[in-house]
């Protein structure tokens, strides 16, 4: 049987509550699944963030602004223009500025980078089964549902 959240963390007494308990559950789950992911990444040259602001604009499949990306990524990134200019740096996306507003600057993804993702996709979702070959898919259609509603209540 695997450990309890309680014997990982090696503490003493109970939890003050049950949404302590899920609250650390969660961070606890979220930082061991992060690392394993961010290990993946390092191989190819990418941070978890780099890699989700590529995967952003494959996704749409045009230039983006900046500010729009940054709105859509998974962790926030107060830094994007950093990993922007990472990014520029590694050319594997472009930076142009907007002819509708010269204040605006959009990103696109470079051919180098379309191939990178391609390469990264199958090792990707096989890693994100490896570590979550021990939930159901009833489990997991649950995690997520469970999940949207601890967002929604989170607001702003």
């Amino acid at each position: 049987m695997a450990p309890s959240l309680k014997d990982e963390l090696k503490k003493r007494g109970p939890f003050d509550s049950l949404e302590q308990e899920a609250m650390l559950a969660i961070m606890r789950t979220s930082d061991l699944l992060e690392n394993r992911m961010a290990r993946l990444l390092r191989e190819h040259g990418l941070t978890l963030t780099q890699y989700n602001v590529l995967r952003i604009l494959r996704g749409e499949g045009k230039p983006l602004p900046c500010l729009e990306v940054a709105s859509r990524m998974i962790q926030v990134a107060p830094a994007i223009t950093r990993v922007v200019d990472q990014l520029l740096g590694m050319e594997l996306i472009t930076k142009t500025q907007s002819q509708a507003d010269r204040r605006v600057f959009e990103i696109e993804l470079t051919q180098t980078a379309a191939r990178l993702l391609k390469k990264l996709d199958r090792p990707v979702l096989d890693l994100h089964k490896v570590l979550l070959a021990g939930v159901s898919e009833t489990d997991l259609a649950a995690l997520v549902r469970i999940l949207e509603l601890a967002r929604n209540s989170v607001g702003d």
